[in-house]
């Protein structure tokens, strides 16, 4: 599994790191998950799941008495699921976020063409090259996990932000690196659903394979089709679970109401 859900894809994005004195941190350094990230893993799987309803206020006494634990950990678990999206503010405090299928598609959009803007430049202009050192490293990576793949967990989706980030920034434009990075950010809560299933970590795996293996071979024009058939695939996957999640918020709030 891979728990910590924060890479250097975006200055947004900041990991949470504790004093070595801190009650609430892993009483031991060799301890693969500190009693902080358990407590944030455990209050977004929570969020996911659908347990919650988004017209909860979202309060650190009440989490921190529903999981046995001190305000410390849920005031930094709030702070990071607000940094995933996950969570909200409003003026009433933090409630679960639950963007509208509108949102989600205007975004989807944008996140398709910014990804398949980085190779059509290249298809287009003979000047601009891809970093094959950075496109190599990065395949490296994801044949590590095609030899050793992890289970299903929300968490990966950072691992396929890196992927995405790596293949566009490499291709020489940071404004479409930095556009692609902020869009990430406000679909990222809901791309997690993506990560929950063994067939969707397999398939995403082995695609991003084939999609820099053949940008590496410069084989561009079967690059972009391969990109556009996978952020498709994916879109398909999370807007349907999506509906899934939004119908079961729509349920627990009628319920609420009765």
């Amino acid at each position: 599994m891979y728990p910590v859900l924060y890479t250097d894809m975006s200055t947004d994005v900041v990991p949470a790191t504790g004093a070595p004195s801190d009650p609430d941190a892993g009483s031991s350094p060799a301890s693969p998950v500190s009693r902080r990230e358990r407590v944030y893993l455990t209050i977004r799987d929570e969020l996911m799941s659908g347990r919650v309803s988004p017209y909860e206020r979202l309060t650190e006494e009440r989490l921190a008495e529903r999981h046995g634990v001190s305000r410390t950990p849920v005031r930094e678990a709030l702070a990071r699921l607000l940094a995933d999206g996950i969570v909200v503010k409003r003026e009433s405090g933090l409630h679960l976020y639950v963007p509208s299928f509108g949102e989600l598609t205007d975004l989807y959009e944008l996140r398709i063409t910014l990804e398949l803007r980085g190779l059509t430049r290249a298809l287009e202009d003979p000047t601009v090259h891809h970093d094959r050192t950075r496109l190599e490293g990065e395949l490296d990576h994801w044949y590590g996990f095609r030899d050793d793949r992890p289970a299903p967990d929300a968490g990966f989706v950072t691992q396929d932000e890196r992927f995405h980030f790596t293949l566009l920034d490499s291709s020489g434009n940071p404004a479409l690196t930095q556009a692609l990075a902020q869009t990430n950010r406000r679909i990222r809560s809901v791309r997690m659903y993506d990560y929950l299933t063994e067939d969707r970590m397999a398939a995403t795996i082995d695609e991003h394979i084939g999609i820099a293996e053949l940008v590496v071979r410069d084989r561009l024009p079967q690059a972009l089709e391969a990109l556009r058939a996978h952020v498709g695939a994916s879109r398909e996957v999370v807007m349907e679970r999506a509906a899934a999640a939004l119908e079961m918020t729509r349920m627990m709030a009628r319920e609420e109401q009765r």
